[in-house]
């Protein structure tokens, strides 16, 4: 009789566990829903299974679950404010505690997106940036925001397999807790809830030294003209090497022999590594998408910040703006809310170890700016707040400020006398000289210097990093100045045919002094087709 009771337990136990309602931890305490608009909740339960939703502020829904045990559904949500309460119920019910209703905005990108504010305490690798650290140190000490929230994936790859769920909490911009929010997107949000005194919401999908590729899902690389060969070349070696290394007596041989090599020089220099295995390598296409971007699509967003392109320097950056191309069109596809926000964040200045790379952290600048092109972007310049010795430059305040000019005029209808520093419109060739026309002037161009946080201040001299190429591609050192209000003019006495213009062209642009009036730096741009 035990035996049988013992059976029966197992036989049932998996419906017993399917029994019960489950929901997408993005819906959980303590989260941030998109005011004013229609939010997708969605989770798990039986096949079948009549789920309801009800909401404190008085909406509510019912939905049956799918052939997979999905279900969806979409509720109203109220004005800024809360704190509210959802109700979830089936065969068991979940009530979701502490609800705000307010702004949301997903934040992504690699190691400048990435690291917490916990990651900026240690002490500046140069001393005149010490004052940073010590502000972020008092931030950190000092802050009590219980309406800026933040909810993180974890770092998860799946070369495969659209990953549906995460584990995490959400978590508020109070002492404990404030250590593990995105330092860009910190004040990025800080920015918001000062001038727009409604909660903030922060869902951030962000991974240490990822390149773009693995953010692309693999449906936007295949319907992608320009990119469906490199995925499917790309998965052709991938399948190649897991066969490779899933026979029975694979040994990694190039591994082997710089091990033997490195043990031979007395281990100096960095250890070898094995090779990744393909399903566990975050570089690969998709597998960022597939194990972190999926897990959050399609909830309620007012749109998107990407600070990343470190990676790409060095890896296919002249390709890099058909890559970014297709990533923000597919997300706005899969998102379903239309041609949401999306600003980006140039690279900050920081001292590169070959040609090879400082070339391509212009490159990938440029390609950045080029992205302008697609509805509803921005671009936050930040050359000039690097750190030539750190890759991960302390001033996430000015990252965070510079990324909001652009939501609190376009998304919010804020007062904002500029959104950007001047950004490349178009070039005439007079003569021997190449006039440059900018958008985003504000009050006008000046010629400006920055410390630290401080705002830039005009200074009396010549523009500086300006280049110029004539008809035999040898790019020269430019003189140039400004001529009214949005132009300037560039020249080298040397170059007769002057052809194209580019400007802070190095991952160390050190005298870039091009500003508008309204403090904020020139983009970093090539007049280069």
């Amino acid at each position: 009789m035990k035996q049988l009771f013992y059976l029966l337990i197992v036989l049932l136990l998996p419906q017993l566990v399917l029994a019960d309602v489950k929901l997408n931890t993005l819906f959980s305490d303590h989260m941030v829903v998109q005011r004013n608009t229609e939010i997708p909740i969605w989770g798990w339960a039986d096949i079948g299974e009549e789920v309801s939703v009800v909401a404190s502020w008085g909406e509510k829904g019912k939905v049956s679950t799918d052939a997979n045990g999905t279900w969806k559904l979409k509720l109203k949500t109220p004005k800024a404010g809360g704190p509210y309460t959802i109700t979830i119920s089936g065969k068991n019910t979940i009530v979701i505690n502490d609800v705000l209703s307010g702004e949301v905005w997903l934040c992504t990108g690699q190691s400048n997106m990435d690291f917490t504010l916990n990651r900026f305490v240690n002490d500046a690798r140069e001393p005149q940036y010490q004052p940073l650290v010590e502000h972020i140190r008092k931030e950190i000490q000092t802050a009590n925001d219980t309406w800026l929230r933040h909810i993180e994936v974890p770092q998860t790859t799946s070369l495969f397999i659209k990953k549906n769920n995460f584990k995490d909490n959400w978590r508020k911009a109070v002492p404990g807790q404030i250590e593990k929010i995105s330092a860009t997107g910190y004040f990025f949000a800080k920015e918001l809830r000062e001038k727009l005194k409604v909660p903030i919401g922060l869902v951030e999908c962000s991974w240490s030294g990822t390149r773009i590729q693995p953010w692309i899902s693999e449906n936007a690389y295949l319907e992608s003209e320009n990119l469906r060969e490199y995925f499917l070349s790309t998965r052709k070696d991938i399948e190649a090497t897991i066969a490779k290394m899933e026979t029975k007596n694979y040994k990694d041989l190039v591994y082997e022999k710089r091990l033997a090599s490195w043990n031979k020089m007395g281990q100096k220099g960095r250890k070898p590594k094995p090779e990744t295995y393909p399903k566990d390598n975050k570089q690969l296409p998709a597998t960022n998408y597939n194990g972190m971007l999926s897990a959050v699509i399609p909830y309620a967003i007012k749109g998107a910040i990407w600070y990343q392109g470190e990676s790409n320097a060095v890896y296919m950056p002249n390709e890099y703006e058909d890559f970014l191309t297709v990533m923000i069109t597919s997300w706005r596809k899969e998102w379903g809310q239309g041609d949401f926000p999306f600003y980006m964040a140039q690279l900050a200045s920081c001292k590169r170890g070959s040609n090879e790379a400082d070339n391509g952290w212009a490159t990938v600048n440029d390609k950045l700016r080029r992205t302008l092109k697609l509805p509803n972007t921005g671009l936050a310049v930040l050359h000039d707040i690097g750190e030539a010795k750190d890759i991960h430059p302390h001033n996430k305040m000015e990252v965070g400020k510079r990324l909001s000019l652009w939501a609190l005029k376009h998304d919010y209808n804020k007062e904002v006398s500029a959104v950007s520093g001047p950004l490349y419109n178009n070039m005439q060739i007079k003569n021997n000289k190449i006039q440059v026309e900018f958008l985003e002037v504000g009050s006008g161009l000046v010629t400006a210097n920055k410390f630290l946080m401080d705002k830039p201040v005009e200074v009396n001299e010549d523009l500086k990093t300006f280049e110029i190429v004539g008809e035999n591609g040898v790019w020269k050192p430019a003189k140039a100045k400004i001529i009214s209000s949005n132009k300037i003019e560039v020249w080298n006495a040397s170059i007769k045919k002057p052809i194209n213009v580019r400007y802070a062209w190095s991952g160390t642009p050190d005298g870039a002094n091009l500003y508008n009036k309204d403090g904020l730096p020139a983009a970093v741009f090539s007049t280069e087709n």
